[in-house]
């Protein structure tokens, strides 16, 4: 099948694109994740053994740990701009050729805009949220602390500088009702 469209929903962390594609999903549409398939690679041996040659700081007892990891890239820039080009294209290929089965198709894409892979896409729809209920969200979801989120956050560039052009953006600071009512607002908008 030919493939239609494809759609990135990106956003700040903590910022509800997990909730608007799970809306999206429950209008009918197929949603891509790279974070599932980032997980999906964690448990390939040779995707593994490419990051511990990377990052031999972050394996203990003969396993790469994830949490070492972490602390090293958000503490560490060139270790997380060496990390994001290991792992991108591999995530990136995997979720284009899942979304090439499909008319429409939505998939979200944290680090679109910094890995320049916007322009892959027929749409992107940017999912914004004011910082305080950002914060919130992340501390309660992943148990992080205040550093670990805005170190995160830092990793990040700012969204709302990137809507124009074929980008959407839709506020997520009300209820989950406002939320599915600017869903639907935002697939208008894209022609979907």
């Amino acid at each position: 099948m030919t493939q239609n469209k494809k759609i990135a929903v990106t956003g700040g962390i903590g910022s509800g694109k997990t909730q608007f594609c799970a809306i999206v999903r429950d209008l009918g549409y197929p949603v891509f994740s790279c974070d599932e398939i980032s997980d999906e690679l964690w448990k390939d041996e040779g995707y593994l053994a490419g990051l511990s040659e990377r990052f031999p700081a972050c394996v203990e007892g003969g396993a790469l740990r994830k949490d070492l990891l972490s602390k090293l890239v958000f503490s560490d820039e060139a270790a997380l701009k060496e990390l994001n080009a290991y792992a991108h294209p591999r995530i990136m290929g995997a979720l284009l050729e899942r979304m090439e089965a499909c008319k429409i198709a939505f998939a979200e894409v944290p680090l679109l805009f910094e890995g320049g892979y916007e322009k892959l896409f027929d749409g992107v729809v940017v999912v914004t949220r004011e910082e305080d209920a950002r914060m919130r969200a992340v501390a309660a979801r992943d148990g992080l602390t205040d550093g670990e989120i805005r170190a995160r956050m830092r990793a990040q560039r700012p969204s709302s500088a990137e809507v124009g052009g074929k980008c959407v953006l839709v506020r997520n600071d009300g209820s989950l009702g406002e939320l599915r009512q600017e869903t639907i607002e935002a697939l208008r908008k894209l022609g979907i």
